[in-house]
């Protein structure tokens, strides 16, 4: 399947609230970058939006040093339709800072990383031929959340990411409209709020029903719940005025409780082993963006074709299109919060590797500015992705990066959203208050203590298999390494079979293995980074997981 290189990435951004007026902006833009602020007068280069500006797909592939900006510029005449009433800008992904400008109007300051995707009203700015300009600055400050980025990638951190890396489009909307949906489930019903209206009327199974407070409760007449089997979904419209928007929930519902004398994490009332795998959202020729969309389906699929029940997408946010392919096809998500502050690799790496894991962490990384914005970060995360029913868990730290005031942290995350675990330290430096014991276990052997909290081992293995015709020349970075499939798969199955299986009778609900696909230098995947080679093999995948079952 060829890239649409005149439209990439056209498909809808926001599929839980859908409307049918759409513009999208992707595609070829004017692209200069400059050491001053000001809008140059000539545009020298063309970039393919939304791939990031070091990526292949871009057609520019280099990153651009510290201090400069980088400008995108795009003319644009909005259709008929979209003249008489509002029209929004939208923008779900900008690395790192960002200043919108409208046939030459500054409109907004934004940085999507910590506020969240990019929603602004350019009605009072708009002509007939319209000029956007989009100036984006990436210092790589890390103060801002930033994840697993670096100028200097190697072993554990990848190549920078900058600019525009998700979709640019437009919307029209009356002046009244609705401007988000809240649902939260539960096993016969499901609570929808209507964020900017108070009435108005929904459209469920063939029948319309009022609601007159911004809040209407949606009961289906045959309950089908949600699981990673059986994944259904209801679809439902909501009318205010001349809006509408197309919407979906599930029914499910997450709790712990207490079988056998041991704490368990519970889906829909029972037990269920969340059985994950490591997603970092890297793709070789797009960076943090995919070539199409039908690549998310093709990852998710893939892992539930190894078995997999969950994935632990880490220290990244994706697009909404990746959620909702994991609502669709029945895939659990970890959803880490990405990190932000300095990582230091002997208090980070070295402390916990001699058993330095549990100390206070009232007095880390204390810059103001840092912590404000992985707050606010965080607080967006959790609002952007509230709705998505696959979401069922929150990592709010990772192994001590950026890490401060953890039970604070968890109280503002478990205030936001009760109806989900929350797990606030992955790894290591435990301490405040948290809904699980994660553990992180690599190069020894895993042997489980007695906690009072379900165990999640949310980090394991990362065995490393080079595939020379798919993984560059980089050198092969792992946990243990391996030549030959036939060994390294014998080995995953051990680790399996002799640490995992075992430890489920002593209290442990879950697992996530590291990782799914490789990442530049770092070839622990179990399939390579140009999606080409499967290393796994789904036989003896699918027997893991029917053993891991409770």
């Amino acid at each position: 399947m060829e890239i649409d290189k005149t439209i990439p990435w056209n498909v809808y951004p926001r599929p839980q609230m859908k409307r049918d007026s759409f513009l999208n902006l992707n595609g070829e833009w004017d692209f200069e970058v400059s050491n001053y602020d000001y809008i140059p007068k000539k545009f020298s280069m063309r970039i393919m939006v939304p791939y990031p500006v070091e990526s292949k797909l871009s057609g520019v592939e280099r990153h651009f040093k510290k201090g400069s900006r980088l400008f995108y510029r795009k003319f644009f005449d909005a259709p008929l339709r979209m003249r008489w009433r509002r029209v929004l800008l939208h923008c779900g992904g900008i690395d790192q800072k960002a200043e919108i400008f409208i046939n030459g109007a500054f409109v907004i300051e934004c940085c999507t990383a910590v506020d969240g995707p990019l929603t602004v009203d350019i009605t009072p700015f708009l002509k007939d031929d319209n000029e956007l300009i989009i100036k984006v600055m990436d210092d790589m400050d890390k103060n801002i959340p930033y994840g697993k980025q670096s100028d200097k990638p190697k072993e554990i951190w990848y190549s920078p990411v900058s600019g525009i890396w998700q979709t640019v489009w437009l919307e029209a909307v009356p002046e009244y409209y609705i401007k988000g949906l809240k649902i939260t489930p539960t096993l016969e019903y499901a609570d929808v709020e209507m964020e900017g209206v108070d009435e108005g009327k929904v459209l469920f199974e063939g029948k319309s029903y009022r609601f007159y407070d911004g809040k209407i409760r949606l009961t289906p007449m045959i309950k089908k719940l949600w699981s990673p089997d059986e994944p259904h979904l209801y679809y439902f419209s909501v009318l205010v005025g001349n809006d509408k928007v197309d919407s979906y929930f599930a029914l499910r519902t997450l709790e712990i409780k207490e079988s056998y004398g041991m704490k368990r994490l519970c889906l829909n009332g029972e037990p269920l082993f969340f059985h994950g795998v490591l997603h970092q959202g890297y793709w070789k020729d797009g960076l943090y963006t995919p070539e199409r969309p039908d690549d998310y389906k093709l990852d998710i699929v893939t892992a539930k074709n190894l078995g997999f029940n969950t994935i632990r997408k880490h220290l990244k946010v994706e697009a909404d299109e990746f959620y909702y392919q994991c609502d669709k096809l029945g895939m659990i998500v970890f959803q880490d919060m990405v990190n932000n502050g300095r990582f230091s690799k002997l208090r980070d790496v070295i402390f916990p590797m001699i058993g330095v894991k549990r100390f206070p962490d009232k007095f880390k990384h204390r810059s103001k500015v840092s912590r404000q914005s992985f707050i606010a970060a965080a607080q967006n995360t959790v609002k952007s992705l509230y709705s998505h029913p696959s979401i069922c868990y929150w990592t709010i730290f990772n192994e001590g990066w950026g890490q401060f005031c953890s039970t604070q942290i968890y109280e503002l995350i478990k205030g936001l959203d009760p109806t989900r675990f929350v797990d606030s330290a992955s790894g290591w430096f435990k301490g405040g208050k948290t809904d699980v014991e994660s553990i992180h276990c690599y190069l020894k052997q895993f042997k489980i203590q007695f906690a009072e909290k379900p165990i999640i081992l949310s980090e394991f293995g990362g065995y490393s298999l080079k595939i020379d015709d798919h993984s560059g020349d980089a050198q092969s970075y792992g946990y243990k390494h391996f030549e030959d499939r036939k060994v390294f798969l014998e080995s995953i199955k051990e680790l399996y079979m002799k640490e995992v299986l075992p430890a489920i009778g002593r209290g442990l609900c879950g697992c996530i293995y590291t990782q799914f696909a490789d990442i530049e230098q770092e070839t622990n995947g179990l399939i390579t980074f140009d999606r080409v080679y499967i290393k796994a093999d789904d036989k003896i995948f699918k027997e893991i997981s029917e053993k891991l079952k409770f």
